[in-house]
């Protein structure tokens, strides 16, 4: 599939056409998304639109007709148009067709902007509703970056900017978000990442403070991640498989109990004609987490778990 690749300084990223993916990111040599396996998940970095999460029985109903539109949306499976590129940028665009009114009945351009800076990419997403009536939409990114990463055999850990709630939905057949929870061992904002984590699904911080995060190799080194505008956060991971995904979310998967229309679905933006949405990841190379700044000393103080 045709690709674009990016280059600043000692650091280098592609970006595939088809999905609009972010598929390869290096920093000094150092490689940091995980390359995808069609054994155990062939993405890398999808873009999920215009739903988030499972459907129920992959479908969403608007003004009570039903449209097959399933996990995460269509946007990973479809081609974008690049509308420019630079050394160390590129924008590709993406406008409802043929192809996806019958899965998602809205007019609407999702643009994504890639910048590669030395240690560091931003990727900053554009949802305009172009039609002439209400637009409800859920965006996310869903990045799988390496586990262990650089390199590192001491137990990694995530590190949250703000508290959160050390419980998450069960989640149900199909998907589907449960009414019930169950605990998440945080130790002062700060989670071990093992394996035993990830044995009941993805672990999703609905409605989360924190707008950073800091994946902690235990090393010394790790990923700093700056979000805005996406209300939930989730970690997701298959093991053994060597990946741990770090996904930012504006919606969420059905809940168990919901069968009504996409515009009534809990946690959707409904955009009105003309308007857009602006959403935005920075994801941070840090060579030596003891060298953040003041701001971000907090995140990489917080007590090492047991």
């Amino acid at each position: 599939m045709p690709e674009l690749i990016l280059q600043n300084g000692a650091a280098l990223a592609s970006i595939r056409t088809r999905g609009g993916e972010w598929r390869q990111w290096t920093v000094g040599g150092t490689d940091l998304l995980w390359p995808g396996d069609p054994t155990i998940w062939p993405g890398v970095a999808p873009i999920l639109f215009p739903v988030v999460g499972w459907t129920r029985g992959g479908r969403v109903r608007v003004g009570g007709r039903d449209y097959p539109l399933g996990l995460h949306g269509f946007a990973a499976d479809v081609d974008f148009v690049v509308a420019g590129q630079g050394q160390g940028d590129a924008r590709l665009v993406l406008e409802d067709s043929p192809q996806t009114r019958p899965l998602y009945p809205f007019a609407f351009r999702l643009q994504i902007d890639y910048r590669l800076l030395p240690a560091a990419m931003e990727v900053t997403l554009l949802v305009e509703n172009s039609g002439g009536g209400p637009m409800p939409y859920a965006i996310g990114l869903h990045p799988g970056f390496r586990w262990p990463l650089a390199g590192s055999k001491a137990p990694h850990r995530m590190a949250f900017e703000a508290p959160e709630r050390p419980d998450v939905p069960v989640i149900a057949p199909g998907g589907l978000f449960s009414a019930r929870t169950r605990p998440v061992p945080l130790q002062d904002r700060s989670l071990d990442l093992t394996r035993a984590l990830f044995a009941e699904e993805a672990l999703c911080f609905l409605n989360a403070a924190s707008r950073k995060l800091l994946y902690d190799n235990g090393a010394g080194q790790g990923l700093l991640l700056s979000m805005e505008n996406f209300a939930h956060i989730a970690l997701w991971a298959r093991p053994p498989a060597p990946f741990l995904a770090i996904e930012a979310w504006t919606g969420h998967g059905d809940p168990e109990d919901f069968d009504g229309d996409l515009f009534d679905k809990p946690s959707m933006i409904i955009l009105e004609p003309g308007a857009r949405g602006r959403h935005a990841l920075r994801c941070e190379f840090v060579a030596d987490t003891s060298q953040l700044g003041p701001d971000l000393q907090p995140l990489a103080h917080l007590p090492k778990g047991r």
